[in-house]
Parts: structure tokens; C-alpha cells; sequence
């Protein structure tokens, strides 16, 4: 669709005083499709922040302690955003907590990175790196391209703490790569276990194509090259080595295919809203 004038736009109201007209919202041939991608940011935040949350009062030291808590609440704050305009998208009155707290597993379409296991702190790590490496060019080609007015928005307020998490994850994936036998060990196992769950950042399906062909996104194949080239570049400098490349890629999340973990998360954190629906305090 044509960013044009007619009925279908939306004026959206955001914080702040300003207002943003948003062809896409209303749009009712792309709304499936963006529905779907805009799920796909949220959930992965989400999921994503609930296994950093895990960490919170069990870090190894303080400050990686409230870190990791830190993160998490940042993961959750873009979760809010992305679900809260899948929720307008969608146009049937649900809210970003409906979405989190109301939809089963078969329905969530996070990558299936964001539901392994937190593991051991190398784990943790490596999978905030590569994930941030990925989360980081994907919100820095939003803000700066994307022809929806709301996802620059929202891009453009998450890329700054992206880049912080980024930051801070690669200068310790350097160092316990390149610190004692058993740091460099753990880190080397963690990148291992992790890396056949990259190459579901980079496949394109239909809802990809659909939101590349509207200028809302970019084709995750295209952020490939650069992602790799940033992930070789830490990892060379923590002396650690890369899986080869030809090593099978787990997919399924965007489709809603997803592993065992995700159900335990999810009964973990929805019990309350579905033990006592609509409960407020």
C-alpha cells in the first residue's frame, strides 16, 4: 500500500503532544501480515526478558545483578510498545497485556533463541550478544527507513538502550573469552549451543515479504552480512571460534512452531491474569 491520504489512515495520539498519521494502521489487506511481524518484535522482547528476569537476585556479582535486571525491564518497555500497536493493528480491542498474558504458545512468534534456557552466565551472555548484534541493525534500519511512522517511533526510542546492551554485551563476551581456561571454555560451549539458533533471524517467509514489499522493514536476510561481520569481529577478539557455517538452523518461532521451554514460561507467567482473569491491583 501507498502511503497515501485516504480513509484507512490513523491518527495516533503519542506521548509528548505530538501526533503521527499511520497509513498501515487501518490497513486492512497488510493487517495480517503486519499483525504477525509486529507479534514477532514484541515476543521475542518479551521472552527474551523474561529469561534475563531469571537472573535478578542469582547474578554471580551485584552490578551483573542489576544489569541483567535492567536489561530485562528495557525488553520489557518495547514489548509494551510493539504489542501495544500489534493491539491497534489488529483492531479488536486488545492491549498489549491481553496479547502477553491471553495468548497460548502455537500463537506467540518469538524466535526460538529468546526460550532456551538461561544456562549458565556464559549462556546468558553469548545469547544477549548475538541476539543485541541482530536486535541492533534490524532497529537502526527501522528508525532510518521504515515507511511506517509509528515503527520509527518506536524503533528509534529502543535503539537507544539497544545500543547500551550491545555495549555492554560484547565487551564481556571479549572478556571472558579471552580471560581464564575455564571463562574461554564456558563461552565456547555457550556459542555452540547457541549458534544453530541464529539463522532464524535471517529467513524470509511470507510476512517478510509482505512488510519489505510495504517499506516497513527489511528482508532479514539482508541484515545477514552485517550481523555476521559484527558478531566475527568480537568474537575474533575474545578468541573464540566460530561454528561453521553449513551447522543446521533451528526454526519454527516465527510460525508459531515452538520448543517445550516456551510452555513453562508461559505457565509461569500468565498464571495469575488466567487463575483470576482481569484482576487489577
Amino acid at each position: 500500500m501507498s502511503a497515501s491520504d485516504d480513509n484507512t489512515s490513523k491518527v495516533i495520539e503519542l506521548g509528548g503532544g505530538s501526533s503521527l498519521a499511520d497509513p498501515f494502521v487501518g490497513d486492512q489487506a497488510l493487517k495480517p501480515a503486519f499483525f504477525d511481524w509486529l507479534c514477532r518484535m514484541g515476543d521475542s522482547a518479551l521472552v527474551l526478558a523474561h529469561r534475563t528476569s531469571e537472573w535478578c537476585g542469582h547474578g554471580p556479582v551485584l552490578e551483573e545483578d542489576i544489569a541483567l535486571a535492567n536489561t530485562a525491564l528495557d525488553l520489557i518497555g518495547h514489548t509494551q510498545m510493539w504489542l501495544g500497536l500489534a493491539g491497534e493493528v489488529e483492531g479488536e480491542g486488545r492491549t498489549a497485556d491481553n496479547l502477553a498474558y491471553l495468548r497460548d504458545a502455537m500463537k506467540y512468534r518469538n524466535l526460538l533463541i529468546c526460550e532456551l534456557p538461561k544456562g549458565d552466565m556464559g549462556v546468558t551472555l553469548m545469547r544477549e550478544f548475538l541476539f543485541d548484534v541482530y536486535h541492533h541493525e534490524l532497529l537502526n534500519w527501522l528508525a532510518q527507513n521504515s515507511t511506517s511512522p509509528r515503527v520509527v517511533e518506536i524503533a528509534a526510542k529502543a535503539i537507544k538502550e539497544v545500543t547500551y546492551h550491545l555495549e555492554r554485551a560484547s565487551d564481556l563476551v571479549i572478556r571472558l573469552g579471552d580471560g581464564t581456561a575455564e571463562s574461554h571454555q564456558r563461552m565456547q560451549d555457550a556459542l555452540d549451543l547457541l549458534w544453530p539458533y541464529t539463522g532464524e533471524m535471517f529467513t524470509n517467509d511470507a510476512v517478510d515479504e509482505a512488510i519489505a514489499a510495504a517499506g516497513i522493514a527489511p528482508q532479514p536476510a539482508d541484515l545477514h552480512a552485517a550481523w555476521e561481520s559484527a558478531v566475527r569481529e568480537v568474537l575474533d577478539e575474545a578468541r573464540l571460534a566460530v561454528p561453521a557455517s553449513n551447522a543446521y538452523s533451528q526454526q519454527g518461532g516465527k510460525l508459531g512452531r515452538h520448543t517445550e521451554h516456551l510452555g513453562y514460561i508461559l505457565a509461569d507467567m500468565q498464571f495469575l491474569q488466567r487463575a483470576y482473569p482481569g484482576a487489577t491491583w
